[in-house]
């Protein structure tokens, strides 16, 4: 199959529409302003719905409606723009209604900057609205990655009615590199018929979708369905890559941008004879903390050392909650947009291993 040049936020879009995507709604926002730009021309080329709505708050719940009718609904947008549809990204989970919402991440808190940043990380991964709820959170580091999961996300959000989230750096979605148009693994996705709110067609009751329950045994036994809907996911969707981890007595924790900062790094330090290696979440959550206490806990591994897009660290926590103190802990990063450095993990990975030997 042959390769194409695309930029990181069309290819997102593009991707979208290849999926079935039948409707959008979105807000422009920097650095991910391209995909509703890109949506807005193919989308009724393609006889799909878009719209750009009057801001972030009225297109999440766009989406709620499109997607509580059967349809497959997406929006997107950048760090403050997700901020503002946490309100709606609870109802859609109270209510079971399936949906795509891709973050292009930048530089906080506040409005922060446009430049690229991973400082999104607990709001995607613990949830920024009210309630218990999990989404499934998949996290690319190149753009073949982003084509290939948001693709996938449809039918992770279709399989058990959640929002399914695909979160990136904005760098990721500013870039460009060449890609293939290749299938997704089909899953064998669940009717729809037994509760979008398409009319009665012949049934003698009306689907509802609702997240209001007044009586609290009704609203405890809710969530004891969704928490079971939620150890699925983590049981079948977590997923991570590990390289030259096998002799590592460093191992490297990154995902997205630094990810890919860091293969150079570990390249140049075994260069220099010393042992690293990377250990990649690709899904943000689940987190595979499994995967992650077995390898830290091997005897030739000395120490971690955690690389984000942020001031202080926002997965550090996770890898912590997975290492469970057996192995030293470091953490680098830089936040506001400027990325890390080969150099900067190159130092920080020496220095954490000079602390244990």
């Amino acid at each position: 199959m042959s390769k194409e040049l695309w930029k990181g936020n069309e290819a997102i879009a593009e991707a979208a529409i290849r999926a079935g995507c039948d409707c959008y709604f979105g807000y422009p926002i920097t650095p991910q302003s391209e995909v509703p730009e890109y949506m807005s021309s193919h989308m009724p080329k393609a006889g799909r719905v878009f719209v750009q709505a009057e801001s972030e708050l009225a297109a999440i719940n766009m989406v709620y409606g499109a997607g509580g009718s059967g349809m497959r609904a997406m929006t997107s947008s950048s760090s403050p723009g997700i901020s503002l549809k946490q309100e709606g990204i609870s109802y859609l989970i109270g209510s079971e209604i399936p949906a795509v919402i891709v973050n292009c991440m930048r530089g906080g808190p506040g409005l922060g900057t446009i430049q690229p940043g991973q400082s999104d990380y607990y709001q995607a991964t613990r949830g920024g609205g009210n309630g218990d709820y999990r989404t499934v959170v998949l996290s690319p580091s190149n753009i073949q990655e982003a084509v290939d999961f948001v693709q996938e996300a449809f039918d992770i959000a279709d399989q058990y009615r959640n929002p399914c989230m695909v979160v990136m750096d904005g760098l990721i979605g500013q870039m460009m590199e060449p890609i293939e148009w290749r299938d997704i693994p089909k899953r064998n996705l669940p009717s729809k018929d037994n509760w979008a709110t398409t009319g009665l067609k012949g049934r003698t009751e009306h689907n509802t979708l609702n997240s209001l329950y007044i009586d609290s045994e009704s609203c405890d036994k809710h969530n004891e369905h969704l928490a079971a809907k939620f150890a699925e996911m983590e049981k079948n969707e977590v997923r991570w890559e590990e390289v030259q981890c096998d002799d590592a007595e460093l191992v490297i924790t990154a995902y997205g941008t630094p990810a890919r900062i860091a293969l150079t790094a570990i390249d140049m330090l075994r260069a220099e004879g010393i042992k690293v290696g990377l250990f990649r979440p690709i899904t943000l959550w689940p987190f595979p903390e499994k995967a992650l206490r077995e390898l830290t806990w091997a005897d030739h591994v000395k120490a971690v050392l955690d690389v984000e897009m942020s001031s202080t660290g926002q997965m550090i926590d996770d890898v912590r909650l997975a290492v469970e103190g057996h192995k030293p802990i470091s953490y680098t990063g830089r936040a506001g947009g400027v990325i890390p450095t080969v150099e900067e993990i190159i130092e920080a990975a020496k220095k954490a291993l000079k602390e244990v030997k």
